[in-house]
């Protein structure tokens, strides 16, 4: 039996161009779900950082804290 030219580009195309064209397509598709969720963890994230405003609003806080902590350590010492 004689294997034609066309039935040679049938069976090629079929079994290696098809699985090579399938398989590329799902890599795309990946790749955009993929770029997706990435998108969404960067929004994410960024919601957890905390600004420059609000790190100096609560160091001065904090600082007054201490600085009432330490004048009381201050008036307890004195009346010794």
């Amino acid at each position: 039996m004689e294997i034609s030219s066309l039935m040679f580009w049938n069976i090629f195309i079929t079994l290696v161009l098809a699985p090579v064209l399938y398989s590329i397509r799902q890599n795309g598709a990946e790749l955009k779900r993929l770029d997706i969720l990435l998108n969404k963890t960067r929004e994410e994230v960024a919601k957890d950082y905390i600004t420059k405003s609000e790190v100096k609003t609560d160091m001065s806080v904090l600082i007054d804290r201490l600085e009432k902590l330490d004048e009381k350590i201050d008036r307890l010492f004195e009346v010794r």
